[in-house]
């Protein structure tokens, strides 16, 4: 399920696999990212705590910093590539599907973080990836 996030106004979509499913498998801006939500916020059973109504500063990822060329798109994990759906040459949309990945017997569809027209395809079915390696280059 896709969910439109904004923090400091700055908008992110945000992909989440299985809400239900620990740790929760969210793609942020096409970074993966693994979150182990509180199970028991209100302590532990039996007891009462007050619930914190205001969130608490906690140490924040700068997406932008996150990729180091914003002209690639990069592996969010290791992995092998099943399948690749784009050319160089191709416009493609933010959030479409570039390649399918697949680590741990899980297979996992890469969407472009941005717009534009792919300058170069830097993997091809069956090539093993390394995490932050290069997908695709847009054109600049």
């Amino acid at each position: 399920m896709k969910y439109n996030v904004t923090i400091q106004d700055k908008s992110y979509v945000v992909e989440i696999e299985d809400i239900n499913a620990r740790p929760v498998i969210a793609y942020v801006e096409g970074i993966r990212v693994e979150v182990i939500p509180d199970t028991n916020p209100l302590g532990v059973e039996g007891e009462r705590h007050e619930v914190q109504k205001e969130a608490k500063e906690v140490h924040s990822i700068d997406l932008r910093s996150a990729v180091s060329n914003p002209n690639e798109l990069i592996a969010p994990l290791p992995g092998t590539v099943v399948e690749v759906f784009v050319r160089a040459g191709d416009v493609i949309e933010a959030g479409q599907v570039v390649v399918v990945i697949e680590a741990m017997k899980m297979k996992n569809s890469i969407r472009s973080t941005r717009a534009g027209k792919i300058a170069e395809v830097c993997v091809g079915a069956g090539d093993t990836v390394a995490h932050k390696q290069p997908l695709v280059r847009f054109e600049a």
